[in-house]
């Protein structure tokens, strides 16, 4: 609550204890004046900015007090309670009254609302809806996102757990930087009298699975001028699709052999690239 001294306008911020010794009688800290607190009593400020604060009339009829919430019980045995819904007795006999009579001095008040409120089926049905909702836009980012978290050093290796325990699969993340070249060799073909047989070893550093990469070959002489170059997709060096479907698992060595074209004497060099 809040007060206002009125010679030198000064507001003051009052707990309802500090208006009880005096009658609210309080005195100003900064002008030393003695006043009725009550006078501008309120309990919130009016919008700033602002001069004084509404004052109260001191000197009407007092207010009644019309809800009743607890009534202690007569200290004297002798006198009888009188209920306070007993209707008068138009006849002029008095009532009977019990001798056992109600006991309320153990009774609690409690607020109404801190009572319990009991969930209805609305409450239910709608925290099932908002949960369903957020666990699929949950689902959504999630499936959005999903190169970025099968690759996490961290949530990788908990989602492949999830899926070997469900039977699932997850989908391949592809990351050419993260294939290396072990091994390469160049030799004429057995069959082919003009054709080059070209064997590459590759390893996957990831710790994830990733689809076969579209390998680039590039033959060249002994200037670094380029003869020759192909493109092999996945399915011209992989023949087994089951084999393409699964990918090249995380950390796992492949070999590669690839058919070429001998573009003759003058190619010296060659070169792998991964895309």
């Amino acid at each position: 609550m809040y007060t206002q001294c009125p010679e030198c306008l000064t507001v003051y911020k009052l707990e309802a204890e500090l208006l009880v010794p005096a009658c609210g009688c309080v005195r100003c800290s900064h002008c030393e004046t003695v006043f009725n607190a009550l006078g501008t009593l309120a309990a919130q400020l009016p919008p700033e900015p602002f001069t004084r604060l509404t004052e109260h009339a001191l000197d009407r009829d007092p207010p009644l007090a019309g809800v009743a919430v607890f009534r202690p019980r007569p200290a004297t045995e002798d006198v009888a309670p009188t209920p306070l819904d007993e209707p008068a007795n138009t006849d002029g006999d008095a009532f009977d009254t019990h001798d056992d009579a109600e006991d309320f001095s153990q009774l609690t008040f409690t607020p109404r609302f801190a009572k319990p409120r009991r969930r209805s089926w609305r409450t239910a049905a709608w925290v099932l809806v908002c949960t369903t909702l957020v666990l699929g836009l949950g689902a959504q980012l999630a499936w959005a996102k999903r190169d970025v978290l099968i690759a996490d050093a961290t949530v990788g290796p908990i989602l492949a757990s999830a899926c070997d325990a469900l039977g699932c699969r997850l989908p391949l993340v592809s990351a050419p930087s993260q294939l290396r070249l072990l091994a390469r060799d160049v030799e004429q073909h057995p069959s082919v009298q003009d054709g080059l047989l070209i064997t590459a070893s590759v390893h996957n550093d990831a710790a994830f699975a990733q689809p076969y990469p579209v390998v680039t070959i590039v033959l060249s002489d002994a200037n670094g001028q380029r003869l020759a170059m192909r493109r092999f997709q996945p399915e011209d060096y992989v023949g087994d699709a089951a084999i393409r479907a699964r990918g090249l698992a995380g950390g796992a060595t492949t070999a590669m052999v690839f058919e070429v074209q001998d573009p003759g004497q003058r190619a010296v060099a060659f070169a792998f690239s991964f895309d």
